[in-house]
């Protein structure tokens, strides 16, 4: 049986909710103002909160506050004859699912509470899920549970330990440098150095002796000895990201190491022995880098000892939603925000998206989204979806939503009916709330913003503009 909370100043109205829902089979607790519902909610969880909006001395606002401070998955619903659109907009904002005004159609009141209990139901088993898929399917610090990503965790656990070169391909973006510190990580090296060199940053002039040191005296400006990247490495592992920006004497240089694991500093006549294992990573082809003259053919094969090719994220979308709540976190915690989760529809938009950046894309689009979102949960608005384009089409052509149909099924008309109260509210956000305005922004008439404004409850806003009068 299903725990509801009724709070309301009003006797009648509390007598009224009581055998309407208590005839719907719910088990119902009553409070007659907000501070007693507030130690109420201390001592017992509730699946949803009616909660009437005006009461001295503590409102509904505040009730909704704690409640979801409490247990964020609590349904609450307000209620109230007083209500001003900036009411219903901070109510909206501070999670409540839905606004009803007095008087009220019971039929109506026990729909929504139906489909509000139903969303509550699928939203645990959701969040369930992901909890375990979190668990299972983090390896290191890399995030993923597709087929794609538990070949990438097979292919890792498995060379970890060899002394083997490897080649890591994919797009820029898709976590290239993840994977080798996950290789890494697993050896038996992971007590030496993993040193990483993104070779498209270091200038030409520098990478020789950057890479395998110099003596002092052997050029302007060596002034002392200095040990290169390789030598610093004895023991551990280098991570050569960009490997197919090398030029064409430091390849050879670096397949001297390979072969007889020695190299010659710069200014040096004797060779300097080291033990290092390679790791490098592209995001060309090398193999036409080959046939084009840029890249050493002996040096490519012995680097490509072990392939691993890491796929762009629009090829593994059914990490998006862990990756998503990961990145979440992480950027949560930092910023010290309570945002828990993304709303269903911001993440169906990031469904739509095809990602050009890979996860470092959404990792950025994330952080910004935690930086701007003032509520405990982050909207679509806060994604910046006019940013967002799909195969060519502009932003007011893109696809954001996403219609595939889960497995245990959806409200159709309560998935709908809350994207519409979603662009309502934000229009009047925008428009001060001035509803000719808002209409206007929505490209609708007056007249039907007036009905959908009456249909989800909403009162008149105190800043009426002329239009509206």
């Amino acid at each position: 049986m299903q725990n509801l909370l009724v709070v309301d100043d009003d006797l009648s109205m509390r007598e009224m909710l009581e055998v309407m829902l208590t005839s719907e089979g719910y088990d119902v607790d009553f409070a007659e103002d907000g501070a007693k519902a507030i130690r109420m909610l201390k001592d017992k969880a509730y699946d949803l909160i009616l909660c009437d909006i005006r009461m001295e001395p503590v409102g509904g606002l505040e009730v909704l506050r704690k409640a979801k401070r409490r247990l964020h998955q609590t349904v609450v619903i307000m209620i109230s004859a007083f209500a001003t659109t900036e009411t219903a907009v901070e109510a909206m904002k501070e999670g409540a699912y839905d606004y009803i005004p007095k008087p009220f159609n019971v039929d109506e009141v026990k729909e929504t509470i139906r489909n509000a209990l139903d969303r509550r139901t699928l939203e645990f088993e959701k969040e369930a899920l992901e909890a375990q898929l979190k668990k299972t399917y983090h390896f290191g610090h890399i995030v993923g549970n597709s087929a794609a990503m538990m070949k990438i965790y097979n292919a890792i656990n498995q060379v970890a330990d060899t002394r083997a070169n490897l080649l890591i391909t994919g797009e820029s973006g898709t976590g290239k440098e993840l994977i080798a510190r996950a290789i890494h990580e697993n050896s038996a090296r992971k007590d030496n150095p993993l040193t990483v060199i993104h070779c498209g940053g270091i200038p030409e002039t520098l990478m020789e002796s950057e890479l395998f040191g110099h003596r002092k005296g052997a050029f302007t400006g060596a002034i002392d000895n200095k040990k290169g990247l390789f030598e610093v490495s004895h023991g551990g592992t280098v991570f050569l990201d960009e490997v197919a920006e090398l030029t064409h004497s430091v390849q050879v240089k670096i397949l001297r190491v390979v072969q007889e694991k020695a190299f010659k500093p710069v200014g040096e006549t004797r060779d300097v022995e080291v033990d290092v294992r390679i790791i490098c990573a592209t995001n060309k082809n090398l193999e036409d880098e080959v046939i084009a003259g840029n890249f050493r053919e002996d040096l490519y094969y012995r680097l490509n000892v072990i392939h691993i090719d890491v796929p762009p994220l629009r090829e593994r979308r059914e990490d998006l939603t862990a990756l998503s709540q990961h990145f979440l976190e992480k950027y949560a915690g930092e910023t010290g925000k309570s945002i828990h989760k993304l709303s269903s529809y911001a993440l169906d938009m990031l469904a739509r998206y095809d990602f050009p950046g890979n996860i470092r894309e959404l990792e950025n689009m994330i952080e910004r989204s935690v930086a701007l979102e003032t509520t405990n949960i982050i909207l679509p608005e806060s994604l910046a979806l006019s940013t967002y384009k799909r195969g060519g089409k502009g932003p007011q052509e893109a696809e954001f939503y996403n219609i595939d149909i889960p497995p245990t099924g959806l409200d159709l008309d309560a998935v709908l009916s809350e994207v519409e109260r979603g662009y309502l509210i934000k229009a009047l956000e925008v428009s001060g709330g001035v509803k000719q305005k808002a209409a206007e922004l929505l490209g609708i008439k007056a007249e039907s913003f007036r009905y959908r404004f009456d249909k989800y409850a909403m009162s008149p806003s105190d800043k009426e503009g002329p239009e509206d009068r």
